[in-house]
């Protein structure tokens, strides 16, 4: 059972330190844009320090040469996953992948297809696809593979298309996670941990869901059990 990646959606390590005091275990974490740009690299040494797995979450978009050196410089921190934007095209994706598993062959290099809080409308009208929003993903879910990569990034809801197009094999990190309790927030394709894993969800990714709560870790293993519960 792959555990739920907790989203460290936070600005300075003393908030996630002052978060990470609820566990007495090892998490698989997320670091994003947000903690990563603002702290930089230690981050990623203080959170292996720890224990903790890490999904460092940048999404590299650029052309091939770039996304390479830098794909070196992350690969070289021991993170267990990271990824790039699929819309950067094939080549990219084969240079990142080259440059990660030079440095780091046994993490996961995943891509992200469309961001969760893209909907149907946004796609169609304001990025001009002349696929739909499911035809689209599956369509980058496609490129990554042939690129070489492990898996998407993808909303749950896409995650049985994702399967039947690129096989079991091929996993899909999904966000856009709740409780039926919680508030939706600014994510558009959302599901809850069971119905996550009953659509095929190999890993899912919570944030504010946990983090926000008055008991986050009370919180995170009730997500735990409710994904576990969707196995089918």
């Amino acid at each position: 059972m792959n555990r739920p990646i907790v989203a460290l959606d936070f600005s300075t390590m003393e908030q996630v330190r002052a978060f990470l005091k609820h566990f007495d275990e090892p998490l698989f974490v997320k670091v994003g844009m947000e903690l990563y740009l603002q702290n930089g690299p230690e981050v990623i040494k203080e959170l292996r320090s720890m224990g903790h797995d890490v999904f460092l979450d940048l999404k590299l978009h650029d052309i091939p040469n770039t996304v390479g050196k830098a794909m070196e410089g992350l690969a070289a921190l021991d993170v267990q996953m990271t990824n790039v934007h699929a819309q950067g095209g094939v080549a990219m994706m084969k240079r990142a992948a080259e440059s990660f598993r030079n440095y780091n062959p046994d993490g996961l290099l995943i891509a992200v297809t469309q961001l969760t809080s893209m909907s149907e409308e946004v796609v169609r009208e304001e990025l001009g696809s002349r696929l739909s929003l499911d035809e689209s993903v599956v369509h980058f879910a496609k490129l990554a593979q042939s690129a070489g990569l492990d898996g998407v990034v993808c909303s749950p809801l896409e995650a049985e298309l994702i399967h039947e197009a690129c096989g079991k094999e091929f996993i899909t990190v999904t966000p856009g996670i709740r409780m039926q309790s919680d508030t939706q927030d600014d994510q558009v394709r959302i599901i809850t941990p069971e119905g996550a894993k009953s659509a095929g969800c190999d890993y899912i990714v919570v944030g504010r869901s946990i983090t926000r709560d008055r008991d986050p870790s009370e919180k995170y293993h009730r997500i735990k059990k409710e994904f576990e519960s969707g196995d089918k």
